[in-house]
């Protein structure tokens, strides 16, 4: 159990009793802290120290980089450089927006002919194909 009021933590350890005494009617019954309990103070490192890392702001890595696409992509995301995170969020409003879902199995998109530029001349793409499906207009 640990109590923790601003630098300072309290930690109350109980060491280990043996399993009969354990077992006896009258220690279940107590109101005072059973005798082999002691407390413990650990100072914790509160200290403000500068931080840099938090000062600037990190250039965005892998998925999340903005990348130029090809023009077929740019007509239904309606940017020239996205990151391709951002780029499948905005086909799949696009998608809602349109109805090219199928109503009979919404995992199936029935392709317009935007969608079909991207997925390959497809009539109809599985939900899981699209992510799949985009990565070669990211230039």
């Amino acid at each position: 159990m640990a109590v923790s009021s601003g630098i300072f933590s309290t930690f109350l350890c109980v060491e280990t009793s043996p399993f009969r005494s354990s077992l006896s009617p009258r220690s279940s019954f107590r109101l005072s802290p059973p005798a082999n309990m002691r407390a413990v103070r650990a100072v914790t490192s509160a200290t403000a120290s500068p931080e840099p890392a938090a000062t600037k702001k990190r250039e965005p890595r892998g998925i999340m980089k903005p990348r130029p696409v090809t023009p077929e992509m740019q007509e239904v995301v309606g940017v020239s450089e996205i990151p391709r995170t951002q780029a499948l969020k905005r086909i799949w409003a696009y998608i809602k927006e349109n109805n090219l879902q199928d109503p009979a199995n919404m995992r199936d998109i029935i392709c317009d002919e935007k969608l079909k530029k991207i997925f390959g001349g497809k009539d109809r793409v599985g939900f899981l194909e699209v992510a799949k499906l985009i990565g070669p207009h990211f230039l």
